[in-house]
């Protein structure tokens, strides 16, 4: 069977959407701690508070907006609307007075997120078929991670030419307006869910088991996962300088885009949980790396750069298999779940990950996490050999 060689003008545009999106994203997300410390007088508890309940929040409305793109609501229209409310609030940070203004407007950006994630995902795998479900999703996933390049090149160039921190956040504006006139241009409406209100409800015993393989791994690795805030630290104990950082954060960006679409052009031609496993492997490897490699120089870069690598080689592979073996009433609700496990875990896991580096060390906090990464893979491995579960009712 040939596969098409041309991307479906969906999945190209909701590309050049996340692009655009995440540039104005990363030029305050890096900031924004040093924004509320520095500017507003708040510590480092504020910092954690502000994140901790902007990521529930995405994590919560992610399940709640799957479901209602799978009961009739206009994917595109649930689309619009979470953009538009993180374009809105995202620049009004540069107006905050406080850090309760901060914690409110980061709560409606990342609500917007949460709105438009699970019906945007279900667009995708709507609109492209089997055969190159895996590079449609690359092609996003590394759309989205070189908007993590730009963001903070833009932000860098900004405050080189004497812009405030605050002028930073007003600026963000500009690509957002760019989002929203892609969107209303450049995307269509029929790729919305054809099903009635009377949606049937998601049966959990009734998905397939490679499903339910990956939302039940998914879990055990967000807690695994080893933010990279902390790679930073690592490298900076390693002798990577203050002024390096953004040039490492870009330069992991960049090769996450990179990787972003072979992976996912990988799992088209081999199979989803091969890649999955596969690559949940290699970060096994690179974490214990951290752990027990006495890095300097150009090490540093090329450890810190090869763990960021493994966190985009996997993306669509996942995402693509939600999109196959997902049923299509259901689709977005699946995305919706797979995404609400994840964050779900993501925080603990962070703060899991914080105490032991704390109290023990980080040789013991990079252990840990391989020790956790390795059975996750191993529950995905066993609950999707594990066929005599597969299509209970």
């Amino acid at each position: 069977m040939l596969r098409p060689r041309v991307l479906p003008k969906t999945v190209v545009v909701l590309g050049f959407v996340s692009l655009l999106n995440d540039a104005a994203s990363e030029m305050i997300t890096p900031l924004l701690p040093v924004f509320l410390i520095a500017s507003l007088g708040a510590g480092p508890a504020v910092v954690g508070l502000v994140e901790g309940v902007a990521e529930a929040t995405s994590s919560v409305l992610k399940l709640i907006s799957g479901r209602l793109a799978d009961r009739g609501w206009r994917a595109k229209r649930l689309v619009l609307a979470g953009y538009g409310l993180s374009n809105t609030a995202r620049p009004l940070i540069g107006l905050a007075l406080g850090w309760a203004w901060v914690l409110a407007l980061r709560f409606l950006d990342r609500a917007g997120k949460g709105i438009r994630t699970a019906p945007r995902d279900a667009m995708i795998a709507q609109s492209a078929p089997p055969s190159i479900l895996g590079r449609a999703f690359g092609f996003h996933r590394g759309m989205d991670h070189a908007g993590a390049v730009v963001g903070p090149l833009l932000a860098a160039a900004l405050l080189a030419a004497g812009a405030e921190l605050r002028d930073v956040f007003l600026y963000s504006i500009v690509p957002g307006l760019a989002v929203m006139l892609l969107l209303g241009l450049g995307l269509r409406a029929r790729q919305a869910p054809q099903t009635m209100p009377s949606a049937p409800r998601l049966r959990w015993r009734a998905l397939d088991h490679r499903l339910r393989a990956l939302i039940i791994a998914s879990g055990g690795l967000a807690l695994a996962t080893t933010p990279e805030v902390f790679l930073v630290l690592w490298a900076q104990d390693k002798g990577l300088t203050l002024a390096q950082v953004p040039l490492i954060w870009a330069c992991a960006s960049a090769v996450k885009a990179l990787l972003a679409v072979p992976g996912g052009a990988l799992s088209d031609a081999v199979g989803r949980l091969p890649v999955v496993t596969g690559g949940w492997c290699i970060r096994v490897a690179l974490l214990l790396l951290l752990a027990f490699v006495d890095a300097h120089g150009a090490t540093i870069w090329l450890l810190f750069v090869a763990y960021s690598g493994t966190l985009a080689l996997t993306e669509a592979a996942e995402g693509s298999l939600i999109g196959e073996f997902a049923p299509r009433e259901l689709r977005a609700t699946a995305f919706g779940l797979y995404h609400l496990v994840n964050g779900i875990f993501l925080l603990p896991g962070a703060v899991l990950f914080g105490l032991l580096w704390q109290h023990f060390g980080s040789k013991v906090a990079f252990c840990a996490s391989a020790v956790l990464v390795t059975l996750a893979a191993g529950a995905l491995l066993f609950v999707a050999a594990n066929r005599n579960n597969r299509d209970e009712p």
